[in-house]
């Protein structure tokens, strides 16, 4: 039994429940495994800090896509040059308590990478819960370089500007890599996805332990408070521009 499996457990007992893994539990995992991030209730959950970081959320979104506009010309002008496709990528993700989203990017591989992915399914190099590739052949010249530095991932603030997700949260995993899932790993969807996060300022790519991954996502949503968010965000900023452990 993992760390943070006894952990929920210690805090549900604390909560009243007998065990979160009781016979009931399990069946209601069973039937729907998002259930443990429901009706798991953190010790804090700060709602007046909560109303505090959605406001902050959706003034530094707006704010973001007025004042980068340019930016956001800029990149559309070079992909179109570079390779033949649409401007931005969308893909659905699942975000809190499971709720399917559209997340957007800028399109920075290939127009039919999702087709030669099965292809690369053996060389991932990064962990079993998502696919990721230093060399990735999909990948354009212009696209290299907005993944080095986090370029493409700038659309998402219309996600956060929506409410879908977050400046700071677990990173959205697509459906598919469920099948990887532990039942704990499930815990995870309790908050909202974000931008950055505990992993994208701790490696990123680097870690392929996805146990450990989750164990940073459970660490970030059980201590969460303003000041946690404002700490992630101040060291996303040289993770950004050096273009560190990015693939």
């Amino acid at each position: 039994m993992s760390a943070i499996e006894l952990d929920i457990k210690k805090v549900s007992i604390n909560r009243g429940f007998q065990t979160l893994f009781d016979n009931e539990a399990f069946e209601k995992l069973n039937k729907n495994p998002f259930w443990i991030a429901k009706n798991f209730a953190f010790q804090n959950k700060k709602p007046v800090q909560q109303k505090i970081k959605r406001f902050i959320d959706f003034m530094a979104s707006l704010s973001g896509l007025v004042v980068l506009s340019p930016l956001f010309l800029l990149v559309a002008i070079l992909i179109k040059i570079d390779s033949k496709g649409p401007v931005f990528f969308k893909q659905e993700r699942l975000g809190q308590f499971g709720n399917k989203f559209y997340m957007y990017k800028f399109r920075s591989m290939e127009q039919n990478a999702e087709e030669k992915l099965i292809m690369l399914k053996n060389q991932n190099e990064t962990n079993e819960g998502m696919f990721k590739m230093y060399d990735d052949p999909r990948i354009t010249r212009v696209g290299k370089f907005i993944r080095k530095y986090s370029i493409d991932e700038l659309p998402q603030l219309f996600n956060v500007l929506i409410g879908e997700m977050s400046l700071v949260g677990f990173r959205p995993p697509l459906e598919r890599e469920l099948k990887s899932y532990k039942t704990w790993h499930y815990i995870r969807f309790a908050s909202l996805p974000g931008l950055t996060g505990i992993w994208q300022t701790s490696g990123r790519s680097k870690i392929t332990n996805f146990d450990l991954v989750i164990e940073m996502d459970y660490k970030y949503a059980n201590n969460w408070n303003l000041l946690l968010d404002f700490q992630l965000l101040y060291k996303t900023i040289p993770v950004v521009l050096t273009g560190e452990n990015a693939a």
